[in-house]
């Protein structure tokens, strides 16, 4: 007896544990990037583009990496676009890199980066130009090479490889001329910057307060360059993942600040940076302290440190998943973003990181708006209707250019658009979309949102007659110790668990459905609501209730 009873206990912790794991509150915000890497085509391209055919193939083959990024929530893309002192677009500054064409310096036949962030835009994803600014590839490459021939003693050669020279003015200025072009011909939503640093292994010949300084007049002389001119772009960078030594965790030699002259956190608090993506590729002590520094100085910007899920490949240290999966639960729990390095390791599911990515990030979510550039709210739409089975809407075509939708769904009226599960489609760029035919009322909201991620006020479907509302949001009879469980939906999949969660949509209680009433002795006096959660990331709002004692 004593066995089955500690069995059954046992059973229950852990469909507690992973229940709350895999349905936990979806936020309305929060990042969820990528790192998408050309260099060598060794997460794309894999076959090179030499004709029409191979074209179409080499966009076949980005097209469905896409995808699968969408599936799993993905909302920003970082694509590699300078390699090392070579591009993947028609530069007037450097040639093309050899991983689209297979020929160093030979154009590919179309303009890379143009289709990638057209095919980012449909799929409501950002896309981020990747510049990798101070290495510039092996010393006789074709990238170094023809910098050197252009700009005499600007590159250093540290073994095979050549480094653009952090304290020589011209690099400054040299990186800003790359991008703002990028700025100015292409709808990108952010210049990523990696490697904003010195080398490692440069032979250091000023103090660490003037290299920060080198490395700090490149960032303010490319922010002047890029903000300008479309001031919703969010510039970003990748620091070394610790930013320094913290008063009771040694970042033992590898850090931002101290080792390679990355005043990152200053960046932040002085509006050079609008996000940051630290390469957090440790784990234990050396993963946790740090985050948390990160978040505690973030300054009311955008921080997603990057997770070094290549270290799943048994190649590399052969973590396993919950390693990954335990620091992503606390990034969530601080209120920071997730980045993912790189996209192979993430699409080929390396020890099931992209299984629990889908799960773990259940509901879409929004980039968190740039509330530090502007307060100016879009227009609402209006005319939401549903037509042949299409969900459409009208706005101020003015605007349209510059704008585009998200679309919320509930089952109750009016729809919250401030509770992230409700979200159903994010950035869209057209004014309709497909919805699927239900026997269950369900009501949308759309709102518009700006480049820089401020929403309109919602435009809500015309009210219902009151005698067809669906009331499932009825409060639910509790005596302040057994709340009174409501009949499951015969049309719903309602699964096996409930959650308890309060009014912001914390979870306080999760337990099996197995009866007609639970007990709450252990929540406050309160306002709660109850959902189900079945297996397949559904939840069903099944009511409130309300926790007085006397």
């Amino acid at each position: 007896m004593k066995r089955t009873l500690i069995f059954f206990f046992l059973i229950f912790l852990f469909l507690s544990v992973t229940a709350q794991s895999l349905f936990s509150p979806s936020p309305k915000y929060e990042v969820r990037a990528v790192w998408l890497t050309t260099i060598g085509g060794i997460d794309w391209p894999h076959n090179y583009a030499q004709n029409r055919h191979a074209i179409e193939r080499q966009q076949r083959e980005l097209c469905d990496i896409l995808d699968r990024l969408q599936r799993a929530g993905i909302n920003q893309v970082l694509l590699q676009t300078r390699i090392r002192a070579t591009t993947i677009y028609p530069s007037a500054y450097e040639p093309w890199d050899g991983c689209l064409s297979g020929h160093p310096g030979t154009s590919p036949g179309y303009d890379a980066l143009a289709y990638a962030i057209d095919q980012c835009h449909r799929r409501g994803m950002e896309l981020h130009a990747w510049v990798v600014t101070i290495p510039v590839g092996k010393w006789d490459a074709i990238g170094c090479k023809r910098l050197r021939q252009r700009y005499p003693g600007l590159v250093r050669k540290i073994g095979p490889e050549g480094y653009l020279n952090p304290e020589k003015p011209q690099t400054a200025t040299y990186l800003a001329d790359i991008c703002e072009e990028i700025t100015r011909r292409y709808d990108v939503d952010g210049i990523h910057l990696d490697y904003i640093r010195y080398p490692e292994t440069w032979p250091m010949r000023v103090s660490a307060d003037r290299g920060r300084s080198y490395i700090t007049h490149i960032v303010e002389t490319i922010h002047r360059r890029v903000k300008p001119l479309k001031p919703y772009i969010k510039l970003s960078c990748a620091p070394i993942g610790k930013f320094d030594d913290l008063p009771r965790y040694r970042s033992y030699g590898w850090n931002a600040y101290s080792r390679v002259c990355q005043d990152a956190q200053g960046w932040l608090r002085r509006g050079l940076m609008d996000e940051l993506f630290p390469m957090m590729y440790f784990r234990g002590e050396q993963f946790f302290p740090f985050a948390i520094d990160w978040s505690e100085n973030a300054y009311g910007r955008i921080v997603a440190p990057g997770l070094g899920i290549y270290m799943l490949a048994p190649s590399e240290k052969d973590w396993p998943l919950d390693v990954v999966a335990r620091e992503m639960q606390q990034l969530r729990y601080h209120r920071l973003g997730h980045t993912y390095f790189r996209s192979k390791f993430f699409t080929d599911n390396v020890k099931g990181i992209y299984r629990y990515a889908q799960h773990f990030d259940h509901a879409p979510a929004l980039v968190p708006p740039m509330t530090w550039e502007t307060s100016h709210r879009p227009t609402a739409p209006s005319g939401l209707n549903i037509v042949d089975g299409q969900l459409q809407w009208q706005h101020d075509g003015r605007v349209q250019g510059d704008t585009i939708y998200n679309v919320y769904a509930s089952l109750s009226y009016p729809v919250d658009t401030d509770d992230g599960r409700n979200l159903v489609a994010a950035r869209l760029c057209r004014r309709q979309i497909s919805v699927p035919s239900s026997p269950i009322p369900r009501y949308y909201a759309v709102t518009a949102t700006n480049r820089y991620g401020i929403e309109s006020d919602p435009c809500q479907m015309p009210a219902p007659p009151t005698s067809t509302v669906e009331r499932m949001t009825d409060m639910l009879a509790c005596d302040g110790h057994v709340l009174t469980l409501p009949k499951r939906h015969p049309h719903w999949d309602h699964g096996t668990m409930l959650a308890v969660e309060d009014m912001t949509g914390r979870k306080m209680l999760v337990t099996p459905w197995q009866d007609q009433s639970i007990r709450v002795d252990q929540l406050a006096e309160g306002m709660y609501q109850l959902r189900s959660l079945n297996a397949r990331g559904v939840t069903h709002r099944l009511g409130f209730f309300r926790i007085v004692r006397r």
